[in-house]
């Protein structure tokens, strides 16, 4: 009985032993494994997505605020009127000189006599005249009574490609409509360029820009086709403005009441001097010279004697009958009237 008793302690003793190092392997590799999990933790930082401007660059829409915040002074309102001063039309313009010469569309000056140049921080100005207008271009060049204005230089780079990358910019007093817009080149030819996307009727007249900022084009047509005026078409219409070239209104001119010549006075009454009782003597004669000044009915107020006949009765005789004349009403006139005296 005893060597059974010890088998039996031996063999238990065992399985506690096999039991307990299998328990300390499996807890040795699990603290093992949460050990690297918490060094893989300590020695991975967190992915954090940076916006453009922590890393440096600028997104589309901060250099599309920033071109409009340079170009956006510069766009204006151009209001016209017609001769009696109702309101024609209010188009978009934009300041090329800092001496206030302006850009628009020649139809928004179209019978117009006068206009304002409204900015967007709500100054008004007065346009004094046009500078070059070209109805087959559509555009105009005026002037605005200012001292000085911030103003977009025209682009140099000549023909645009098509698919460029441009912006419109309107007026801030069209409101959303006048935000700057980025599109692009459709298509374009010598004297025009075909922009991508709808355009609002209060951004005729605006400019199209380029990245610098500088002019590439003017909008002559809104809607679902856009249309406008490339910047050599622009400097071309330019290039007829001398130095010295004064600002004027054409429409104005015309529209001035014309004075209606003046009509030639006529006499309506103008009998011929006598010969005074007694001087009618064979072989007397004498001519005379007499000025007579008419009032504006048509009467004699003055009649001087600028040659005597010579003989003092023909004379009388003469300015007697002459004070009796009449004249067509006019403004006043004179006239100088030979009197001869002969008998046979």
């Amino acid at each position: 009985m005893r060597p059974t008793r010890l088998a039996v302690r031996y063999y238990a003793l065992c399985m506690a032993v096999f039991v307990t190092a299998a328990y300390a392997r499996n807890s040795t590799s699990q603290l093992l494994g949460e050990s690297r999990l918490a060094q893989q933790s300590q020695s991975t930082s967190p992915i954090t997505l940076a916006s453009p401007e922590a890393q440096g660059g600028q997104s589309p829409s901060s250099d599309l605020a920033r071109l409009e915040t340079r170009v956006r002074p510069s766009v204006i309102w151009v209001t016209a009127f017609d001769p009696k001063g109702n309101l024609l039309r209010t188009e978009t313009g934009f300041f090329i000189s800092p001496d206030g010469e302006f850009v628009t569309t020649a139809h928004a000056i179209e019978g117009a006599v006068n206009a304002v140049a409204k900015t967007g921080d709500g100054g008004i100005y007065n346009v004094t005249g046009v500078l070059a207008a070209s109805k087959a271009l559509d555009l105009a060049i005026l002037k605005a009574d200012v001292k000085h204005v911030p103003f977009l230089e025209l682009s140099k780079e000549g023909n645009v490609p098509a698919r460029a990358s441009v912006v419109r910019v309107g007026s801030a007093l069209a409101g959303s409509e006048g935000s700057a817009r980025e599109t692009t080149i459709a298509g374009e030819a010598s004297d025009r360029l075909e922009i991508t996307g709808a355009t609002p009727a209060s951004s005729v007249g605006a400019p199209i820009v380029n990245d610098n900022g500088e002019v590439i084009g003017v909008v002559t047509s809104a809607g679902e086709k856009t249309t406008a005026r490339p910047a050599a078409a622009l400097d071309s219409l330019l290039s007829r403005v001398a130095a010295d070239t004064e600002a004027r209104w054409p429409e104005a001119l015309e529209a001035r009441a014309t004075p209606r010549p003046t009509p030639r006075p006529r006499l309506v009454y103008a009998p011929a001097p006598a010969f005074p009782p007694g001087a009618s003597l064979p072989g007397q004669s004498g001519t005379g010279h007499f000025r007579l000044t008419f009032d504006p009915q048509g009467n004699v107020t003055n009649i001087q004697v600028i040659k005597s006949t010579g003989n003092p009765a023909f004379d009388q005789s003469a300015i007697r009958t002459l004070r009796q004349w009449k004249s067509a009403p006019s403004q006043g006139w004179q006239a100088t009237v030979p009197v001869t005296f002969q008998t046979r």
